[in-house]
């Protein structure tokens, strides 16, 4: 077997997992780390989030910058697809010099500084924000959760439930940071207490970006005080130089990006025209083109066993991304859904539209613990990964039938938030089977070697769903909503179905101590 060899080979001893049961539930002390810092984080991420589309979009006069809904929404998937993508690079530099741990600290700093950089009224340094939290956020994601699977050995039946423990973690922050932030950035109530101050009521969006990044320096507190917790995971590569030979040809994965990126450019200026070649409209295919590029030489480098578990990896996530595809519409069209056709009151007391995106996490919430119990419950009979997915991708696709239903009632005026809340629970059943599932058989599959770019190639594949979702916005129609929501139901569901009857294909691929 020809093994992959960066020009500086790591050669530090394996990840140190543990059998250590004295935290959450019988599981490491260290999950409890990383999961009050991820808490943090998504706090930090899910806060801006939620308001994001809405101040691109609402007028001047309360503080926005009144730009037309596509384009809007082509800036935030754009930015979405982004935070999904600079984990590629986040992973490389964790896998060669930095170590994850390190890595997450990093990028917490950076993340941090971009959601302060939001918080000065300005366009520039609001653009500025932007890619901070990027490129931030493609240090810290992926290593985050690279760690999550070091801390179990190879094999232990925790770690499906360790992952959904986290991913609850992540939803705490993401339930909490809509009513905080849209809070701040939506309420007439804020307004007023500014203007009482001699501030502007205008400027209650930067408040809600501040406290997003107040959000992020709560979570790297939490780290460095828990830190000790973490010793002998995500420890910086230890290196030795290697023959010029496999120097040399460790040069294929380099090479194939940059093809992957000439052709990516090319294509776009044949169907797209020379509008296809403008930075906003080239950034994300091209840079998605040099990763196939690179992924394609990495392939090229693995035999057997290792060349299968890679390939399972990226066959599952291509269908991840057409359930992020589907599911993160909850920060587009149903974003305008709930402003623009949703009854936003509760017993008589209205609410800001944004603070419908604390209604999935709340249900994650709710049910991660449930997830996790079942599938430790379920022991030799738990489905495997492929069966999974497919559940995920058919929960998704039924939320949108529910809402094709509901855009249908629009015309008699706005309709009842039910329908969201009947949406967002479907959807979280979907987000349970995949998800958390997801970042576990990523760190059971991947190599040791490549585990930090595998982990971002998950995210990268979640960036494509993400990037559409965002994109399909400009078909946005007012009194037609239904139009989209039946057609991402309907793929959804057709998807559901292909992986379902593959599945047994997928299974024979996978390792064994690996299948569920």
């Amino acid at each position: 077997m020809t093994e992959f060899s960066p020009a500086l080979q790591d050669v530090s001893s394996d990840p140190t997992p543990t059998t250590d049961s004295d935290g959450i539930a019988g599981h490491p002390r260290a999950l409890t780390t990383l999961f009050f810092t991820e808490m943090w984080e998504r706090f930090s991420f899910y806060g801006m989030k939620a308001i994001l589309l809405l101040y691109m979009i609402s007028p001047v006069a309360i503080g926005g910058l009144a730009m037309e809904k596509g384009r809007g929404g082509i800036i935030f998937g754009d930015y979405a697809s982004s935070v999904y993508l600079t984990p590629l690079i986040g992973g490389w530099l964790a896998d060669r010099y930095l170590g994850t741990r390190l890595a997450v600290l990093f990028g917490g700093i950076v993340i941090a500084a971009g959601h302060f950089s939001m918080a000065i009224p300005s366009i520039k340094t609001f653009y500025l924000g932007l890619v901070l939290i990027s490129f931030g956020t493609g240090l810290l994601k992926p290593n985050m959760s690279t760690m999550v699977g070091q801390l179990y050995v190879k094999g232990d039946a925790r770690r499906d439930a360790g992952f959904s423990i986290f991913y609850m973690g992540v939803n705490l922050g993401a339930f909490l940071a809509p009513f905080v932030c849209g809070f701040l950035a939506q309420s007439a109530m804020f307004g007023r207490v500014l203007k009482s101050f001699g501030a502007k009521p205008e400027n209650s969006w930067h408040w809600a970006f501040a406290a997003a990044g107040v959000g992020m320096v709560l979570g790297l507190v939490q780290y460095v005080i828990g830190r000790p917790r973490l010793r002998g995971v995500g420890e910086r590569p230890k290196r030795r130089l290697v023959a010029a030979s496999d120097e040399k040809s460790d040069m294929l994965p380099l090479i194939l990006a940059a093809v992957g990126f000439v052709v990516s450019i090319v294509l776009l200026r044949v169907f797209l025209g020379p509008d296809g070649v403008k930075f906003s409209n080239a950034m994300f295919p091209s840079a998605v083109g040099a990763a196939s590029g690179y992924l394609t030489g990495v392939m090229c480098r693995l035999r057997g066993t290792e060349f299968r578990q890679v390939l399972v990896i990226l066959i599952l996530c291509c269908f991840s991304t057409i359930f992020w595809s589907t599911f993160e519409q909850s920060a587009t069209s149903l974003t305008i859904f709930a402003n623009d056709h949703s009854r936003n009151t509760i017993l008589g007391i209205s609410f800001p539209s944004s603070w419908y995106q604390s209604v999935q996490p709340a249900f994650v919430i709710l049910l991660a613990p449930v997830f996790a119990w079942i599938w430790i419950a379920l022991g030799r009979r738990d489905p495997s990964s492929p069966v999974k997915f497919s559940f995920g991708l058919l929960f998704v696709g039924l939320a949108f039938v529910l809402m094709t239903v509901a855009a249908s009632r629009i015309g008699a005026g706005r309709v009842s938030p039910l329908w969201l809340f009947g949406c967002y629970f479907i959807q979280t059943l979907g987000e349970l089977c995949l998800s958390p599932v997801g970042l576990s058989m990523v760190t059971k599959l991947a190599p040791l070697r490549l585990a930090g770019l595998l982990m971002s190639v998950w995210f990268l594949f979640t960036a494509m769903g993400d990037f559409v979702a965002g994109w399909v916005t400009r078909f946005v129609n007012e009194t037609d909503m239904g139009s989209l929501f039946g057609t991402c139901a309907k793929i959804s569901l057709v998807a559901a179905v292909v992986l379902f009857v593959v599945s047994p294909i997928i299974k024979k691929m996978t390792p064994a101590d690996a299948h569920s």
